[in-house]
């Protein structure tokens, strides 16, 4: 008796990230999220970034023409989605990364996205209004993020920040400060809980400080790959142990614009 037909297998889905030059933390745990996900590979292209803060050169460190070069060279790789994991939109205004992603397609021919981006699309197909903020950054840059927040229409119930500017040592903040971040945040009720910056090591504790707080956690490097995934029609619902973000992925029509660019 003849065997029934076998679903041909999919093609490898190629992601680039375009990552910040000093940044240790996304690239394994992007990695990790991934590693049941056969057809996918991952990869990166780095770009000078080594400080947040408000100064001329630190803001200077993301001009678009950066970006773009660094896009253009991940584009070589046939990449079928373009990220830009990193959050410097939180201070400098979301419509940054909107025409950044607009000049990377333009320029590539990928759809595109951010980590910012990434995360107030789901919040805004969550319905979630109050947030919670958890950031290693200076006062001056958080004081942008929940100001943009706010203008964007998520008032920050509570924030907790680190006074950080080297961005090599957000990577040395522990499990332990995270958590307590979190938990005092937690207190304010918020509706989400963000941990903001690409080089904390949040994304793993999402799935336990959400049972221990019962308030979805939602971080930004596991945001851009969560996006990434809904643009390279792949659902992320694939990807368990890793927070509610994932999990509700491909729920409540979710997946209707999945080629659709953040």
């Amino acid at each position: 008796m003849q065997s029934p037909p076998q679903a041909p297998e999919r093609s490898r889905v190629r992601i680039g990230m375009l990552t910040p030059s000093s940044n240790t933390v996304l690239e394994p745990v992007t990695q990790a999220m991934v590693a049941g996900l056969a057809e996918v590979s991952l990869h990166f292209q780095r770009f000078p970034v080594t400080a947040i803060a408000l100064s001329e050169h630190a803001l200077g460190q993301f001009e678009e023409e950066k970006l773009l070069r660094a896009a253009e060279l991940l584009a070589h790789a046939r990449v079928d989605v373009i990220a830009w994991n990193g959050t410097s939109s939180g201070w400098l205004g979301f419509a940054a990364d909107e025409r950044l992603c607009e000049r990377i397609t333009e320029a590539t021919g990928a759809p595109a996205t951010t980590s910012m981006l990434a995360l107030n699309e789901a919040l805004a197909l969550k319905g979630v209004r109050g947030i919670g903020l958890v950031t290693p950054y200076r006062d001056d840059v958080q004081a942008r993020i929940v100001a943009n927040y706010a203008a964007l229409g998520h008032p920050c119930r509570a924030e907790r920040h680190l006074g950080i500017e080297e961005n090599f040592s957000f990577s040395e903040v522990d499990a332990a400060t995270i958590g307590a971040m979190a938990r005092d945040v937690a207190a304010a009720r918020p509706e989400a809980i963000l941990a903001i910056c690409t080089n904390m090591r949040a994304a793993p504790l999402a799935a336990g400080l959400e049972a221990e707080l019962g308030i979805p956690f939602y971080d930004s490097v596991a945001a851009a790959l969560w996006k990434s995934l809904r643009l390279a029609a792949i659902d992320p619902a694939r990807i368990t142990g890793w927070g509610s973000l994932f999990a509700e992925g491909w729920h409540g029509g979710w997946h209707e614009d999945c080629k659709s660019s953040a």
